[in-house]
């Protein structure tokens, strides 16, 4: 018998979802059994957001400063688990903030330590710094990271920009004036998400898992773009300096730290609308000399491995 745990955080459901897909092929073989952990926060997140909550956990979320959670049952404590599965969203290019705080837990270094994890995000396109985080801390965790699945929104970047921001404010995830498409990862891609736990199934079975993300990697479980790798990569430097800048003004709550928030709300919008062109042009300029260090990243990050 096969003993799978699934640890997530979903605000929407769309990640719950997609993980209940993913396992549903597991769910009927007799030789495997699965548990699911809900991480719970003892002081929850709203969804929808508004504004000046979603702005305000920024610096919390980027320097991935961990909060209160329920902790896990004890009769999944008590467990010993073939399989991890770890699902979690991305707030700021980074693992969100019910995530890192479980990564941070006591539990987490029970549960995790030297057994194999599979990481699933479901986020709007850039997960890949956020990933890396996660690949570092499960290292300290002593885990085992075998594979990922990093589902996405497939629209452009400024379209899907105007519907994730429509979705978390509204909580309805539906078509935007009738003209933009719905938000998120499609449903298409949520309900093909099975194909991954066919794969898994495979694996588990055997328990072997080597040549598990190479066989992911076989039903696009991955597909890295090279200038969203670029922007991520420089969104995260300019988001350190911003992050310590507003931690520096104080707590969540303070009259100084709120006015800073409504500054670094506007370079955002200017980030995404202005900055954001200038660099893909950049980025294409440089395209052809910079072709081999592309391809290099593209294995890399597709991969589990941890530079």
């Amino acid at each position: 018998m096969r003993n799978i745990l699934v640890i997530h955080y979903s605000q929407s459901g769309q990640l719950t979802e997609i993980l209940e897909n993913i396992v549903a092929p597991m769910q009927q073989d007799d030789a495997v059994t699965i548990d699911f952990h809900n991480i719970k926060m003892v002081e929850d997140f709203p969804f929808p957001w508004t504004k000046e909550k979603f702005m305000g956990v920024f610096p919390e979320s980027f320097l991935q400063e961990p909060a209160k959670i329920h902790p896990v049952p004890q009769d999944i404590l008590n467990k010993t688990y073939d399989l991890i599965v770890l699902g979690y969203q991305v707030w700021y290019l980074t693992p969100s903030i019910p995530i890192n705080s479980f990564l941070k837990s006591t539990d987490a270094e029970k549960l995790l330590k030297n057994t194999p994890v599979i990481t699933v995000s479901g986020s709007r396109n850039m997960w890949i710094m956020a990933q890396e985080k996660l690949k570092r801390q499960l290292k300290g965790l002593k885990a085992k990271l075998v594979g990922n699945i990093a589902l996405v929104d497939r629209h452009i970047n400024h379209v899907s920009v105007i519907t994730i921001v429509q979705w978390m404010f509204s909580g309805k995830k539906e078509r935007f004036l009738n003209i933009f498409p719905k938000p998120g990862v499609s449903q298409s891609d949520i309900d093909e998400a099975s194909k991954f736990g066919e794969v898994i199934l495979n694996h588990v079975k055997i328990n072997e898992y080597s040549a598990l993300q190479e066989n992911l990697l076989k039903k696009d479980a991955v597909k890295i773009k090279p200038f969203l790798v670029v922007t991520d990569q420089r969104g995260n430097l300019i988001f350190s300096k911003w992050a310590k800048f507003l931690k520096s003004k104080g707590g969540i709550d303070s009259p100084k730290r709120k006015f800073w928030v409504k500054i670094f709300t506007k370079y955002l919008l200017i980030a995404i609308w202005v900055i954001a062109p200038i660099v893909f042009i950049l980025f294409l300029l440089t395209y052809l000399p910079s072709l081999g260090r592309i391809k290099r990243e593209k294995v890399y990050y597709e991969s589990v491995e941890l530079k």
